[in-house]
């Protein structure tokens, strides 16, 4: 890390250390609270406006890191109009950015656009193929992740073309990528054999608008129903483990280590 780089990170890297380390660098993070982070209140919580998701409060916060040193951050909580896929109404975010670099609702705005990097990871894995186990070569595997990339670029111009005429809101909370994909990889094989290559040297020589326009135009014909996502539920909370004194929990490394003494 250097001096006045700026890391988003998910409340798994919301770490004492690692948040303090940043700050001593000199760089800045915007990270979501983790529930086991301490930290002391320095100052009532204020209103500070309300974003597409939901309204946004601010307090300042005091974190001491391992060696006793005394960190002052700010500490950001949105309440959000619909509750995450976990059931969450609220979220926390905590930063080290001044207010005069960026405001709280700024800070609420980038770290919602962090989720649509993760989802675009997680639709490259789940439904593009993107990390192929049997391609264990450095050079191959990096292929194969680029072909993924380039894939879903392709997809994203579909859905584009489809926000277009229906809405990005439709497309966004209603259209399934996994459907698309599967879409485009069952029937690819039967059009290339269907369509002679001649008939494709027609798109070659379309201007940007005349694209654009067949676009619109083909994704009026789409049927939206056969695309529609599938969302889960909230997930179930874990049951909390049961303390049974017939049956103690015994460390792993404990009973390797009393095998060596034998």
């Amino acid at each position: 890390m250097k001096a006045n780089d700026v890391w988003i990170n998910d409340r798994n890297f919301c770490v004492r250390s690692f948040l303090c380390g940043i700050a001593d660098k000199k760089a800045y993070f915007i990270n979501r609270l983790h529930e086991n982070l301490p930290w002391e209140s320095l100052g009532k919580e204020k209103y500070c406006g309300k974003t597409e998701t939901g309204k946004v409060y601010e307090q300042p916060i005091l974190v001491v890191d391992e060696s006793g040193k005394e960190w002052k951050f700010r500490l950001i909580r949105v309440c959000l109009k619909k509750s995450t896929r976990d059931g969450d109404k609220e979220i926390f975010i905590i930063t080290n950015l001044s207010k005069s670099a960026a405001h709280a609702k700024m800070i609420a705005d980038l770290y919602r656009k962090r989720w649509k990097i993760e989802t675009v990871f997680q639709e490259l894995t789940e439904h593009l193929n993107s990390e192929i186990n049997t391609l264990g070569y450095p050079p191959a595997a990096l292929f194969g992740f680029c072909v993924a990339l380039v894939s879903y670029m392709v997809l994203s111009v579909v859905k584009a073309a489809l926000s277009s005429e229906y809405g990005a809101e439709r497309i966004d909370n209603e259209v399934s990528g996994y459907y698309l994909s599967d879409e485009i990889s069952g029937t690819y094989r039967g059009m290339i054999i269907a369509i002679r290559d001649e008939e494709w040297e027609e798109f070659r020589d379309l201007s940007q608008s005349q694209f654009v326009t067949l676009l619109k135009q083909l994704a009026r014909n789409v049927k939206l129903s056969r695309f529609r996502k599938h969302p889960r539920g909230p997930k179930k909370p874990v049951p909390k483990r049961k303390f049974d004194p017939k049956h103690p929990h015994v460390s792993t490394a404990r009973l390797l280590e009393s095998r060596k003494k034998r």
